[in-house]
């Protein structure tokens, strides 16, 4: 079947808006051909730092022929409404139309009958309409057409558009339409400096091929494995490690299309800068990747840099000028660390004074001390050392005030930690400095050290109190102060370390530091408390848990010990995949159903201990028997906090409940004894209310 050749030339797309803008076109591309009735087989975009370029073949050669009904006005309706129906259908006069009878009356049906188009013809008219309206996230004008109104807007000045269509076997035809004046053709250009000449391409296969030879890979996760793989050669031959750097990769292969390696050096005295401001200044400045040696697991005085062309002279004047701005920033960095470290942290602080951290929640420094008492509360839960804690929380945040971290705020916290241990500080206060930042995501490394534990659980409980408190709290689709992660941080925290605290105690610590309050502080415990569940659903989820285990755990009420918590679900969990646990599960849910049916009918529950003189069979009285033991047997072992142990007590629940539903009619014709044996149901799920509410969980 045909296949579609699309390319679109252009000056240098930023190498950030490279990946999308190639998602959009294929999307775009495809979403149109299929609303045209054109269904594909396949398609793929590439984009390099000149060009975005779509392909998709077994696109049909023809649109079907379509035939649809439209219904129009009821016969002898008004004529307005007659005339607009012929207008809109084409029909010369209701002669043509068919009249249909339905409930309603009988109407007018328009048979319409679309003759499907040549898809060549589609195409010439959905692509410069995708053109003109693609979304780049930030687009310009250009030459003399710029002053026209509605000329076209596109990320960099497009230059060429090449777009074929046609058969493998046979030779393509092109696509014919223009755009602010470019016409589509079939020519295209290689590499700007090695091959810069025009090149007439036909297909894919041809066009692909065609760059190659002309100095461009087409492919960017081909110009990425192609970095990566020379730049390990180049630093194993050097006796070298190359620290990998998977964003900086994707960034240098945008910015190249046709990637050669080379390797460059810098003085040994900026390696006495610490080795993560070293790499800060070499990628943030150059796009370079440095290496370690592998002896010491230092950084080397090298780099690696990819360039794009092949130089005549090896690459000497290509490195000579790298190595001239990489000396230039390394020694600027080495300059501000030195004048760091002239200065205490503590020194920096009074200037938090100055400094708002949110307008209805005080400056940093308020929010400095407010970390430092939550500390100091928290360091005995957590077994660390209190002065210590308020040490490092009184620390903590001063580094973002130097001069290394305004200029690489990504070394916030390390810096700390760096400047900390300068000044003589304890190895675990130095640690906390940089941990309490931690974990940033799911896959950031969750602090153990107790010091860095009792910062980090304050930190983001104040900052999740506070912005609760203000009314600041996420949407459906903003969280522009991080409060999810922050949650997410809290309870990793807290599993991970197995750490024992009450979530609202904390939570109500936090609040009475804060110098404003809640308009409504009844309603805010619970409410966080609802937040954290919702985290802590995500977090499960992602383990492989299931989110209404959470919700029958959350539903006994008072549980805000997270620890206890995930420990409850896992046996939860553990239990109900067993063949006890689902049949007990299902007897749990029939007894539910049938009290909510009955409770309904009767506008009453039925709580209270049922009456054993009322029991008539024997199935009555083996599972009363059984309920009494149970629960003291489940309770005793939740009390011990052992819940796999309870679980199995929940289990010997399992014959009696369903000897009792197999012989027991709950519905007696005696009132008294009616009543009785719903009460007999309440404390089967009052027993199972021991571990979590059944009525919760999910079949």
């Amino acid at each position: 079947m045909p296949e579609l050749l699309l390319e679109l030339f252009s000056e240098e797309i930023p190498a950030r808006m490279q990946a999308k803008a190639a998602d959009d076109l294929r999307r775009l591309v495809t979403d149109k051909l299929v609303a045209e009735g054109l269904v594909y087989e396949g398609a793929k975009a590439f984009a390099t730092p000149r060009r975005l370029a779509l392909t998709v073949h077994g696109i049909p050669a023809r649109q079907p022929d379509l035939k649809t009904e439209r219904r129009g006005p009821k016969v002898g309706g008004p004529d307005a409404a007659v005339q607009g129906f012929l207008k809109a259908t084409g029909l010369k006069s209701l002669d043509e139309a068919k009249i249909q009878r339905d409930p309603k009356g009988d109407f007018y049906i328009a048979l319409i009958e679309k003759t499907g188009r040549d898809a060549i013809d589609v195409l010439a008219e959905i692509l410069p309409v995708i053109i003109r309206t693609f979304p780049w996230p930030k687009s310009m004008r250009w030459g003399a057409r710029s002053a026209k109104p509605g000329s076209l807007n596109w990320v960099r000045p497009l230059h060429a558009i090449t777009a074929t269509f046609g058969l493998e076997t046979e030779e393509p035809d092109v696509v014919k339409f223009s755009v602010d004046g470019i016409e589509a053709g079939q020519t295209t250009y290689g590499h700007r400096f090695l091959a810069p000449s025009a090149i007439s391409v036909r297909r894919f296969a041809d066009y692909e091929a065609k760059l190659l030879n002309a100095k461009v890979v087409l492919d960017p996760d081909r110009r990425k494995d192609a970095v990566l793989t020379d730049a390990k050669q180049l630093a194993f031959a050097q006796g070298f490690e190359l620290v990998e750097d998977q964003n900086l990769l994707d960034e240098v292969a945008g910015l190249v299309e046709w990637p050669v390696v080379l390797m460059g050096s810098f003085e040994q005295e900026f390696l006495k800068t610490p080795d993560e401001v070293v790499r800060a200044t070499i990628r943030n400045n150059q796009k370079c990747f440095v290496v370690r040696d592998p002896k010491t697991g230092k950084l080397a005085n090298k780099f690696i840099l990819v360039a794009n062309i092949e130089a005549t002279d090896g690459g000497k004047t290509i490195i000579g000028g790298n190595e001239r701005v990489i000396r230039a920033r390394l020694s600027d960095a080495k300059f501000f660390y030195e004048t760091d470290l002239k200065t205490k942290l503590e020194d920096r602080l009074p200037k938090f004074e100055q400094i708002v951290f949110h307008e209805k929640l005080g400056t940093q420094a308020e929010r400095i001390k407010r970390i430092e008492r939550l500390a100091a509360e928290i360091a005995p839960l957590v077994g660390a050392d209190v002065a210590k804690a308020m040490r490092a929380a009184h620390l903590a945040k001063a580094d973002l005030l130097t001069e290394v971290v305004g200029e690489f705020p990504e070394v916030q916290g390390l810096m700390g930690k760096y400047y900390a241990l300068a000044q003589g500080e304890d190895a675990s206060v130095a640690a906390a400095c940089e941990e309490h930042y931690k974990p940033q995501g799911p896959a950031d490394r969750v602090p153990t050290d107790s010091v860095s534990v009792a910062v980090a659980l304050a930190d983001k409980i104040d900052t999740l109190v506070g912005f609760w408190v203000i009314d600041e709290k996420p949407t459906g689709s903003k969280d522009p102060y991080a409060l999810r992660r922050a949650a997410l941080g809290v309870i990793r925290l807290i599993a991970e370390n197995a750490l024992r605290l009450s979530l609202m105690e904390v939570a109500a610590s936090a609040l009475a530091g804060l110098s404003v309050k809640p308009a409504d502080a009844q309603k805010l415990p619970s409410d966080l408390l609802a937040f954290f569940a919702d985290r802590l659903k995500v977090q499960l989820r992602e383990q492989g848990a299931r989110h209404d285990l959470v919700d029958a755990v959350f539903a006994l009420g008072g549980q805000d010990d997270l620890l206890m918590i995930v420990r409850r679900v896992e046996a939860l969990g553990k239990f109900l995949d067993s063949d006890d646990g689902k049949n007990l599960l299902a007897g749990t849910k029939r007894a539910s159903n049938i009290l909510s049916i009955e409770e309904k009918k009767d506008k009453r529950t039925f709580d209270g201990a049922p009456d054993a003189a009322l029991y008539s069979l024997n199935e009555e009285k083996a599972l009363a028997k059984a309920i009494g033991e149970v629960k003291a047997e489940a309770s005793a072992a939740v009390a011990k906090e052992d819940f796999a142990a309870a679980m199995s007590a929940m289990a010997k629940l399992r014959p009696p409940v369903d000897a009792f539903f197999d012989k027991v009619r709950v519905n007696d014709d005696d009132a008294k004894v009616r009543e009785n044996r719903l009460k007999l149901l309440n404390e089967i799920r009052s027993a199972t209310r021991a571990v979590a509410d059944f009525s919760k969980i999910q079949d």
